[in-house]
């Protein structure tokens, strides 16, 4: 055992050794153990840093060498989605008064009296102004006595007139008389009884009262065209007369129906001007029926077969009153579309009961329109325009492209609904380029995209 033992330079063991040399022999052991340990772990932290990239690009070229060897382009794909049955179609308009009007003068003179002002709500037949025209007062007292005066001229005539008829009766009359004397003196004048002078006097005298009679004819007719004239003239001055006094009954202004004065342009001394046309022509007065409105809406082409009148509905929105909806009905369009625009007139009628709205303001009308099929809708991504029309590229279940002709109806932007051409299933490439062409074969991905209408 002793033989053993290690032996020193000297020959003794070590044992012989002090205790502290041995000691800091097993601390130098230590300190280099860990260093060992610690240039162990940099070295493998390095190796795998350097290591894991690498391999996720071999993995990356792998991958790319397996698609390359196979040669197929990935797409991403979506597919068509249905519309909703209902849609709604916002579009502005101003709102009218049902019954809209301004008033104007139909007499001349200066307003005398103002009974309403703007905002004033009125009744069909209220007087709203009173107009002064002495002028016009003059001429129907003028118009008055002409008139007599014509009625007047009428009876002389008359009186002539049956004073023609009575002459014509008497020298009608004597002609009778002498007509018979003479025939009486004839036959005498062939007997012999009487000379033939006397027989001349007496046909003479017969003759004489025949063209008094036609003299009293002619009396009568022209007495008879007199009273014709007459009364002519009196029917004339009868019309002027009427004719003055609705020209005066012009002088009060009333209203034509129940409304609201939306506008005044007069003041009490004004001048009037009778009239709604030329450089004095005044407008009195503007009124509206406020309890019923109108709004004219100018609908597009596209939706004109989904508004009916007397069946759609639309919503009145007004900015001003957010939280309340008016409910109105279409009641008639123009059954023509704008050459200009392609739109088409249509009107809705709003009740209005509590006056909350007013005429002039500005509105948006919302239809809620029900459509019996639902169009398919895409993404506006995946269609492709060329010269011979729309066109969409699917993938087939082969994983082959063909290109789809389709027929287009309304473009809403980020969406287009499709009326022929499509059934739905089918998987619709996003994006095609120009890679993408006819009966190529191609690895399809469908993509995350939300399709909304």
């Amino acid at each position: 055992m002793d033989s053993l033992e290690p032996q020193t330079s000297n020959g003794k063991s070590s044992s012989s050794l002090p205790l502290e040399l041995v000691e800091a022999n097993r601390k130098g052991m230590a300190k280099f153990s860990l260093v060992a340990l610690g240039l162990f772990s940099v070295l493998t932290g390095l190796l795998v840093v350097g290591l894991l990239p690498r391999l996720q690009r071999q993995a990356e070229l792998q991958v790319s060498a397996k698609e390359a060897k196979t040669n197929l382009l990935t797409v991403n794909t979506v597919t068509a989605h249905r519309a909703p049955t209902t849609s709604e179609l916002m579009l502005p308009g101003n709102i009218q008064g049902q019954q809209e009007t301004t008033i104007y003068a139909r007499t001349n003179g200066y307003l005398s009296k103002r009974l309403v002002d703007i905002g004033d709500r009125v009744k069909a037949g209220q007087l709203l102004a009173q107009i002064e025209s002495p002028e016009t007062d003059r001429e129907l007292e003028q118009a008055h006595a002409n008139l007599a005066q014509s009625r007047a001229a009428y009876m002389q005539a008359r009186a002539n007139f049956l004073q023609a008829q009575s002459s014509l009766l008497q020298v009608q009359t004597n002609s009778d008389l002498a007509h018979v004397s003479s025939q009486r003196w004839e036959t005498l004048e062939k007997q012999g009884a009487v000379s033939h002078q006397d027989f001349d006097e007496k046909y003479s005298a017969y003759k004489a009262s025949t063209a008094n009679v036609k003299a009293a004819e002619a009396t009568v007719k022209a007495n008879q065209s007199s009273i014709e004239s007459a009364m002519a003239n009196v029917s004339a001055n009868t019309a002027n007369v009427r004719r003055l006094e609705a020209t005066q009954s012009f002088k009060q202004i009333i209203a034509p129906f129940d409304g609201v004065i939306t506008a005044r342009n007069i003041d009490t001394g004004s001048l009037i001007t009778a009239g709604s046309s030329g450089a004095n022509a005044v407008w009195l007065y503007k009124i509206a029926q406020p309890k019923m409105l109108r709004i004219f809406v100018n609908v597009p082409q596209t939706y004109i077969q989904s508004i009916h009148p007397g069946e759609t509905t639309a919503n009145i929105l007004v900015r001003e009153l957010p939280n309340q909806v008016f409910t109105g009905k279409v009641v008639r369009s123009a059954k023509a579309l704008d050459q200009t625009s392609h739109t088409l007139l249509t009107e809705v009628q709003v009740p209005n009961p509590d006056l909350k709205l007013l005429p002039g303001m500005f509105a948006q009308v919302k239809f809620i329109l029900n459509q019996a099929s639902a169009p398919l809708m895409i993404p506006a991504n995946v269609l492709v325009v060329r010269a011979n029309g729309p066109q969409v590229a699917l993938v087939g279940e082969d994983q082959t492209v063909h290109y789809q002709k389709v027929a287009l109806g309304r473009d809403y932007g980020s969406e287009i609904e499709i009326t022929s051409g499509l059934s739905g299933n089918e998987s619709l490439i996003v994006n095609p380029t120009d890679d993408i062409v006819e009966g190529i074969k191609v690895r399809g991905v469908a993509a995350k995209q939300k399709l909304n209408h």
